[in-house]
């Protein structure tokens, strides 16, 4: 049942980042590119929790989290500088 799991998860990871990778390249304007830049990097979070699931090493959930911090500040000096410029 684990393996079931594990591989439907893989598949759906395959299809977020097909569906952003296409938002990214059909993307009218700049703020439909971040936000598919930012998915590819939600997708990618996950991607390396699964594997840190798949290889029993926990660390990378660490790892995980510290790029979902500096993504997220990535996306707000981003959307600041949109805005109204650094």
């Amino acid at each position: 049942m684990a393996d079931v799991l594990l591989k439907l998860s893989g598949l759906l990871i395959f299809f977020g980042i097909l569906f952003s990778l296409a938002r990214l390249v059909i993307g009218r304007t700049i703020v439909d590119r971040i936000v598919a830049i930012d998915m590819l990097t939600v997708i990618t979070i996950s991607l390396i929790v699964l594997y840190s699931h798949v290889s029993g090493r926990f660390i990378y959930v660490d790892v995980a989290l510290v790029y979902g911090v500096l993504s997220f500040l990535a996306v707000l000096a981003v959307a600041r500088y949109l805005e109204r410029g650094l």
